[in-house]
């Protein structure tokens, strides 16, 4: 900045301020802000603590609804069994991307529709699923992964007839040794208010093999019904070749879980479900609030992973005794047996399915030599 001054021969003289005045000022305005006693006590503060935190080697927990995975969806067949006849088409049109579309037919299903229409969508950021069964009931799933940490998730159901529409939104950061995830069922506030379900979970990392957690769930059905809160707490250990996990419902019922990798193709599982009672505990007389009632069951189950066929077991205290056989006959053809026997209430119910995946010979070649570069947003 240039200053116009006059000497007394009437000759003007510009005097030339140094340009770095104003960006001294500036830098010691910032400096005074992050350099005094108090900021640089927090970074310290905060520096010691990630370096202690990173020096005890602590891993990612996983989430607190997938804290029993290994068991409930890895051993258990309870997401794999049916009942009845099912065929399963599926045509692959791409690699990469990811594009297929599948015809699923059922018969003698309570659970399965007859006909439904299945189309996938998927690469290493995007995830989009759409299903459409013969009452015209439509299922959407659209998940989208913003970095390698964090992953949004969305799921909308529509079916014909009144109260049948479904929205879930999912929300999930994975940290280096924590994860947390929201969660939102039918969120709305039309009627005046915030209505809906919403859950919010926490599970962290404490040493290399120990983690606990918490969940919080608050929900309102409609703005002249009061809203109701519930939290639940969790912990899980992870040993050489076994975990363990418990879970303390608001509900009062606890949940614990063993499972154990016997050999590099057996893994077995233990689940027991508990349901306290107890007069006077809550206003219904469970651990925490809640209906009193009395239940309490534990199941058993192993798996076996063969060459060409992967094989399920369970039986439960309650006499049911569950089994699944998947067999893969060709590279593109598989076979599935289900059977479920109940010995007190003295019924049999069995299920076989057959899935057939169709590609052409340069798309199976192109699925073999694919790598994914990270993970799917699943």
């Amino acid at each position: 900045m240039a200053t116009i001054t006059s000497e007394p021969s009437t000759r003007v003289v510009l005097v030339e301020e140094p340009i770095s005045t104003k960006a001294s000022t500036t830098s010691s305005s910032s400096s005074f802000i992050m350099d005094n006693p108090l900021a640089s006590a927090i970074r310290s503060t905060y520096r010691s603590f990630s370096e202690r935190r990173a020096s005890l080697g602590l891993t990612n927990p996983g989430s607190v609804e997938n804290i029993a995975k290994e068991v409930q969806k890895g051993v258990f067949l309870n997401n794999y069994s049916f009942t009845g006849l099912r065929a399963d088409l599926t045509k692959a049109l791409s690699v990469a991307p990811l594009f297929q579309i599948s015809h699923n037919f059922s018969m003698g299903s309570q659970a399965l529709p007859p006909y439904a229409f299945v189309a996938l969508y998927g690469t290493n950021r995007v995830l989009l699923q759409g299903n459409v069964d013969n009452d015209g009931q439509l299922s959407a799933n659209a998940n989208y992964r913003w970095s390698p940490s964090f992953v949004t998730k969305t799921n909308a159901q529509i079916a014909p007839g009144p109260g049948q529409a479904l929205l879930q939104l999912d929300n999930d950061y994975t940290g280096k040794d924590f994860t947390a995830s929201l969660k939102a069922l039918n969120p709305s506030i039309l009627e005046g208010g915030l209505t809906g379900i919403y859950v919010a979970s926490y599970l962290q990392s404490i040493t290399p093999r120990t983690a606990v957690g918490l969940e919080a769930v608050w929900q309102r059905s409609a703005m002249n019904a009061g809203p109701e809160t519930a939290i639940s707490y969790c912990a899980k250990y992870t040993g050489a070749n076994w975990i363990a996990s418990a879970q303390l419902q608001a509900q009062g019922a606890l949940n614990t879980t063993y499972w154990r990798r016997i050999t590099d193709k057996v893994e077995a599982g233990v689940d027991l479900n508990l349901t306290f009672l107890g007069p006077g505990r809550g206003r219904g007389g469970g651990l925490m609030g809640g209906q009193m009632s009395k239940e309490g069951v534990a199941t058993i189950g192993a798996k076996y992973d063969f060459r060409q066929s992967t094989f399920r077991a369970q039986i439960d205290s309650s006499g049911r005794l569950s089994c699944l056989l998947e067999k893969r006959i060709a590279p593109s053809v598989q076979v599935t047996f289900a059977g479920d026997i109940d010995h007190w209430k003295q019924q049999a119910k069995i299920g076989l399915a057959v899935s057939l995946e169709a590609a052409s010979e340069e798309l199976m070649q192109q699925q073999e030599l694919a790598q994914p570069t990270s993970s799917p947003p699943f």
